[in-house]
């Protein structure tokens, strides 16, 4: 039976909901998929740029789950999105005026502690408002919205680099910041409800918050954790391998990344109508075990091809791997977590662990890439996730659980039959 929204959330704030998720694409991370290639044209090598990225994401792993457990304790989840556009702008704006050392690690210091908490904020701010039934198809949705959004800023960044170059980088940087502050607030105070948000939706029996004990006790968010590291430490660096590679080749890293962050989008875009499908027909497990065979084929195909038309199937496979993870770990999370009341710090929790081997793989990508170029780090990195295949293998059910009628939550058939945001009146 099909699962209706909440009486008392209004269309408004889920229009708001989706216009933040539409500019938050561009304005969370800063430079973001751009920083690499445009420090390269800078002369920063790969080892450096392999440095830099690991300390970012280090100082990024240690922050997450205290502001995680912040996001759970919070009733003022918005200002949690604003205050972390706010700064992540300013240290963009910085390295871009100044890409020297003190600009790039502070701006990048800044970007990672302050960018931290902006995830789990999100993740709380949709279940708050939609609830734990409609949250499946809610944060399809979101993705959906994210990488729409991602799309138009990189076609507005290749024309606004084409006719005025870094000028109009800064322009299309401070318009997102302020469009994602004015849809945040758009959003109703009063509809997030704070206990849904933080995992309290069905009384387990528990008196309050369960302790902090269910984070290091809890199998199946453990092994999802260990999965999503090993699976980050395989993807994360291909991208930026590839922005760096094309960008000093071709000399034009804003264009040259706006292209290949482009067609990943694009296949994200994709994977985000067609999840709600998937899950409904095939299960949160099978969503799981594509997205992550797709990593070892993408790794394959970028180690075997040099030429710049090798990025569309890499870039595609990428959409498809970072797309189907990006929907499935906050789903798998909520329901492995559901009763709790820790919801937001589980989900930063098993950022931190995932942020380890995206940490820890930029700087073997670096060593590789010196050691036997930009071919063998794709083979290594590919094939690493045959790893945390075994690993989701070994654990698939406490990984991905069902979602079982006889508890009252719904399961997987009921996740597409969700209605449309704008049904809710």
């Amino acid at each position: 039976m099909s699962q209706p929204l909440p009486k008392h959330l209004s269309g408004r704030s889920l229009a708001a909901l989706a216009v933040l998720n539409f500019f938050l694409a561009d304005a969370r991370d800063g430079l973001g998929p751009f920083l690499d290639g445009f420090l390269a044209t800078h002369g920063w090598s790969p080892m450096t740029l392999g440095i830099v990225a690991t300390l970012g994401g280090v100082l990024g792993m240690v922050s997450t789950p205290l502001l995680g457990a912040y996001v759970d304790a919070s009733t003022r989840k918005r200002m949690l999105i604003i205050v972390p556009v706010i700064l992540v702008t300013a240290s963009a704006l910085w390295t871009l005026a100044s890409p020297g050392n003190a600009a790039v690690f502070g701006g990048l210091s800044m970007t990672a502690v302050v960018g931290a908490v902006v995830g789990p904020a999100l993740m709380g701010l949709t279940l708050g408002l939609v609830g734990e039934r409609a949250f499946s198809r809610q944060v399809s949705r979101n993705e959906f919205w994210n990488h729409a959004g991602n799309v138009v800023s990189l076609a507005g960044i290749y024309v606004a680099t084409l006719y005025f170059g870094v000028s109009g980088i800064v322009g299309l940087m401070i318009a997102t910041a302020i469009a994602t502050i004015v849809a945040t607030l758009a959003i109703n105070p009063r509809e997030i409800d704070h206990q849904v948000a933080r995992g309290l939706s069905h009384d387990d029996g528990a008196p309050g918050p369960s302790g902090y004990k269910v984070l290091v006790g809890n199998r199946g968010l453990i092994l999802l954790a260990v999965t999503l590291m090993i699976f980050h430490f395989g993807n994360a660096p291909i991208s930026r391998l590839i922005a760096q590679n094309f960008s000093i080749q071709l000399g034009t890293p804003f264009r040259t990344t706006a292209i290949t962050t482009g067609v990943s989008q694009l296949s994200m875009i994709v994977v985000a109508l067609a999840t709600p499908f998937l899950l409904r027909r095939f299960g949160l497990s099978t969503v799981f075990l594509i997205a992550l065979l797709s990593l070892p084929l993408r790794g394959a195909i970028a180690g075997s091809f040099t030429s710049f038309a090798a990025i569309y199937p890499v870039q595609i496979l990428d959409g498809v791997a970072a797309g189907l993870i990006g929907i499935a770990t906050p789903i798998a999370a909520e329901r492995i977590l559901s009763g709790t009341g820790r919801f937001n710090v589980g989900f930063a929790a098993v950022m931190t662990v995932q942020g380890i081997g995206a940490s820890l793989s930029n700087v073997v990508a670096g060593w590789l890439t010196d050691l036997g170029g930009y071919s063998l780090a794709y083979f290594v990195h590919g094939g690493v996730a045959l790893l945390a295949v075994a690993a989701f293998l070994a654990g698939r059910t406490s990984i991905a659980p069902p979602h079982h009628e006889e508890t009252g939550a719904p399961s997987d058939s009921t996740v597409a039959s969700l209605p449309d945001a704008s049904s809710n009146p």
